[in-house]
């Protein structure tokens, strides 16, 4: 009976010293080229025989025990949770993950749903990272930031609608999207809005401001807020159109593009008149919402890029005595087309 071959998994795990001895070069040389470590000069051609080495052995350098030699690591955690925020934020995240990269991070995404203020600060930095960037989704506070600090990190960046003591603050003040969406549905003379608040996990953070702003420009335009709690799926948008002639609202400002969509065909399933009986207008100005029929009216984001924000972590890392800043992220605009 022939014997079954050893498995790949028990061969001997290459090290650097594999790596040094198939390129001609030293440990130290390794060491550098792999790290990309800046201040040592290396020429291109030894740069390119370590890497082809490193790939023909199938060695990659051991992140701990870099961590342990540089006193940090390399790592900038991402907390996630925003998995419904909408398309304008995914993008903006990916370039921001794209951009660390090419910077030699490691981004890592927790999983943080569930937690909250201190408590997800102290699960954040048990992994020592190097830099945190808080997207909104944990309210991150000045204790939670000094955790971190005394953990090693040497950046904690809050996009958040306020600032917070302590971290580097990209304001994005969701309450300017709400105001902007009433008050241009208040211009076109409206005066009853519903405000859609969904019901799905972590978006409470962009919601309730959004919804804060919406009042804040209807009691300026004289104008009555409903609010309007909504699932993303079918059944609960049915379930609401089916009662709106008894909520006797004129406009919905729906959170964003996706739940405005939803709820637009759900109304007019009902029978709703768009715009005549209720206009619509959503959020992020997707460019399905320029494809249906009537074209859905929105509010335009503009916000920095994924690539200045990485720029930013990457500076604080540099030097962590750099002064904390607090910057606006993001401008908003109402787009006004046949919903509305």
């Amino acid at each position: 009976m022939s014997q079954t071959p050893k498995q790949s998994a028990e061969r001997p795990v290459p090290t650097s010293a594999d790596v040094a001895r198939l390129a001609g070069v030293s440990r130290a040389t390794v060491s550098y080229v792999l790290n990309n470590t800046s201040s040592v000069r290396i020429s291109e051609p030894t740069r390119r025989r370590v890497r082809e080495a490193a790939e023909e052995l199938g060695y990659v350098p051991h992140a701990a025990a870099r961590s342990l030699r540089a006193g940090h690591t390399r790592m900038v955690l991402l907390p996630a949770g925003t998995f419904a925020v909408g398309p304008l934020f995914h993008q903006f995240f990916s370039e921001l993950q794209w951009a660390l990269r090419r910077l030699d991070y490691t981004v890592v995404q927790y999983g943080s749903l569930g937690l909250d203020g201190d408590e997800a600060a102290r699960a954040w930095a048990e992994l020592r990272p190097v830099a945190v960037v808080s997207l909104g989704e944990v309210g991150l506070t000045p204790q939670g930031v000094e955790i971190l600090k005394r953990s090693g990190a040497k950046a904690v960046i809050s996009l958040a609608p306020s600032p917070v003591t302590g971290a580097h603050c990209l304001v994005m003040d969701q309450s300017e999207i709400g105001s902007c969406a009433v008050t241009h549905l208040i211009q076109r003379g409206r005066r009853a809005v519903g405000v859609v608040m969904p019901w799905e996990p972590g978006l409470e953070h962009f919601a309730e401001p959004r919804l804060a702003g919406a009042r804040r420009a209807a009691a300026l335009g004289g104008a009555r807020i409903e609010r309007l709690p909504l699932a993303y799926d079918e059944e609960s948008a049915a379930a609401l159109a089916a009662d709106w002639r008894e909520l006797g609202l004129d406009a919905v400002y729906a959170y964003n593009d996706d739940y405005a969509m939803l709820l637009m065909r759900a109304l007019q399933e009902q029978g709703v008149d768009i715009p005549g009986r209720t206009a619509v207008i959503g959020a992020d100005d997707l460019l399905l919402g320029r494809l249906l029929r009537p074209r859905l009216s929105t509010v335009h984001i503009d916000m920095v890029t994924g690539r200045l924000l990485a720029e930013i972590v990457d500076r604080v890392v540099r030097d962590p005595a750099d002064r904390p800043e607090t910057r606006d992220l993001m401008r908003a605009r109402a787009v006004h087309r046949e919903s509305s």
